[in-house]
């Protein structure tokens, strides 16, 4: 121990007596500490002996703090307090990032690669913000979003393609295997069709067949992925971006109704404010998303 600190407890001891003077109870302190109810006693006694200080009484029905005591137990927990932030403060912490996605994209693409990001970026503390609502940079703390639109965003944003919107007509195939003829325009308005908030609908009718005629049956959903999980339960045929039924696509759980897509002129779009924080972080969500995005339904990073 250097000079300066000569005659101190142990910093072992120290910890003990922290415990057992928070507990009151040996035995309650032996269970925290991991180690039996003797050993706690016998640290115990033998700080006392080195201070030369009684600093429990021992009661009928366990511990009590005496004067001296108390007072030594106030420094010590100070004291280990420090430490601790001292050593904490060492340790690298992780950046904490924000991302503000929808509902949809979060269930529909993002979370299913959560995994290999947090595998790959440990140091990165990503914390998801779903919503439908337009989330603002500073007043909501988010550092990043998704945004379906078409820029501008608005002043000291930047921009970046994520990737396009494709919509498709998806249902699931027992839906489909009632019909041995291709799915028309006849067979559509037999089935019920899946609205979501975009109503896409009625374009895709029109750009599909020439004419706007829809079905007399319709459900509506305030959210694409509800429309497209009462596709995936049978109940009718959905729109649905391309690229959030692309692992239900090949897995078989939905087929494509027709071949057209109808592609949109809003798309998906990285967004974040001009002057990032924190900027390392920021890069690397960046860099991750654009390889999810170009390597499509691959949920590995390359």
């Amino acid at each position: 121990m250097p000079e300066g600190f000569a005659g101190l407890p142990s910093l072992n001891a120290l910890r003990v007596f922290e415990v057992v003077a928070r507990h009151l109870n040996f035995r309650l302190a032996a269970d925290e500490l991991g180690v039996t109810q003797a050993a706690v006693a016998q640290q115990i006694r033998s700080l006392e002996a080195s201070l030369a200080v009684k600093l429990f009484d021992r009661l009928p029905r366990g511990l009590g703090l005496t004067d001296p005591g108390h007072r030594y137990s106030a420094g010590v927990r100070d004291a280990l307090a420090r430490l601790q932030e001292a050593t904490e403060a060492l340790r690298p912490q992780p950046a904490s990032l924000t991302i503000s996605v929808t509902p949809t994209f979060a269930s529909k693409w993002l979370i299913p690669r959560l995994g290999a990001f947090t595998q790959a970026h440990p140091g990165v503390d990503l914390r998801v913000l779903a919503t439908d609502r337009l989330s603002r940079f500073h007043a909501d703390g988010v550092d990043i979003a998704v945004r379906y639109g078409s820029p501008p965003f608005g002043p000291g944003i930047e921009v970046e393609l994520l990737f396009e919107q494709r919509v498709i007509a998806v249902a699931s195939p027992a839906l489909l295997a009632v019909s041995k003829e291709p799915p028309g325009l006849e067979r559509l308005q037999e089935w019920v069709l899946l609205h979501d908030a975009h109503h896409f609908w009625p374009g895709y009718i029109a750009q599909l067949f020439g004419q706007a005629q829809a079905s007399p049956r319709n459900l509506r959903f305030n959210q694409t992925a509800l429309a497209i999980e009462a596709a995936l339960a049978g109940q009718g045929v959905a729109l649905a971006t391309e690229l959030f039924v692309r692992e239900d696509l090949r897995s078989g759980r939905l087929v494509q109704v027709f071949d057209q897509a109808m592609v949109i002129d809003k798309h998906f779009y990285l967004a974040w404010p001009r002057k990032a924080h924190p900027p390392q972080a920021l890069a690397q969500v960046r860099q991750w998303l654009r390889q999810q995005a170009a390597q499509g339904s691959s949920f590995s990073i390359v």
